[in-house]
């Protein structure tokens, strides 16, 4: 994975619209945590882009640094060398004196070959330094991002348990209202009151069969008294 399509990676999904795909969402929680597994893909992904650039870039300030030491090494060898050789032509060796001059010849254009090895690296180091720090925003943004997906997960979480709970509470008032328990008490109550009707008037009606029964008896027996009357008088 290159670092120019990590960095791309990184600013589209800095600048996801999250709330517009949680408004979209029929399962927001679901939705979110797999969300939140992706961004931390992405940013596991673009972590390691990160880290390999800089490994780069540190391996090229590495070399720099060499080159930059290299030259100053090799001036350091060529000045050595053209005093030795100003020491030798003073002391009359002049073949001598030659062979040192060419060292100093040497020397220096191994210091021109580090200085332009130095200088050839400058820019690529400058726009890898540029790379770095850009991944680095992007991946600061991320995390934020990151952050703000995962308290925005556990604020919908929250919610839709919420809404679940007065869900159920609506459907059961629901449930009440049509079937409403003291409704059936109360039908209950009028077969009671029925059952105690039929009662009374069994118990009134008894009474009343008691009373003619009485009643007769009582018939009777004047009946008879009239009858005993009567014999008496014929007597």
């Amino acid at each position: 994975m290159s670092k120019q399509t990590v960095l791309g990676r990184v600013t589209q999904l800095a600048k996801a619209n999250i709330n517009a795909l949680l408004d979209q969402a029929e399962d927001p929680q679901k939705m979110l945590d797999q969300l939140i597994r992706d961004y931390a893909n992405n940013i596991a992904d673009a972590e390691e882009a990160v880290a390999a650039t800089i490994g780069n870039l540190r391996l090229m300030e590495q070399d720099h640094q060499e080159d930059v030491e290299a030259a100053k090494e090799w001036g350091g060898k060529a000045l050595a060398a053209s005093r030795k050789a100003d020491e030798l032509r003073g002391g009359g060796r002049a073949a001598e004196a030659d062979r040192f001059d060419n060292l100093a010849k040497v020397a220096l254009g191994r210091q021109l070959q580090s200085e332009k090895e130095a200088r050839t690296a400058e820019p690529t180091i400058a726009a890898q330094t540029e790379v770095v720090e850009k991944l680095r925003t992007g991946l600061d943004r991320m995390r934020a991002k990151l952050a703000e997906l995962q308290a925005k997960r556990d604020e919908l979480v929250a919610r839709a348990k919420s809404a679940q709970a007065q869900n159920r509470m609506t459907d059961a008032v629901k449930n009440v209202d049509v079937l409403d328990p003291t409704s059936e008490l109360s039908r209950f109550e009028d077969k009671v009151r029925r059952e105690e009707a039929r009662a009374l008037g069994k118990q009134e009606l008894a009474a009343s069969s008691l009373d003619a029964q009485f009643e007769q008896l009582d018939a009777l027996g004047d009946d008879a008294e009239i009858e005993a009357r009567l014999a008496a008088l014929k007597k």
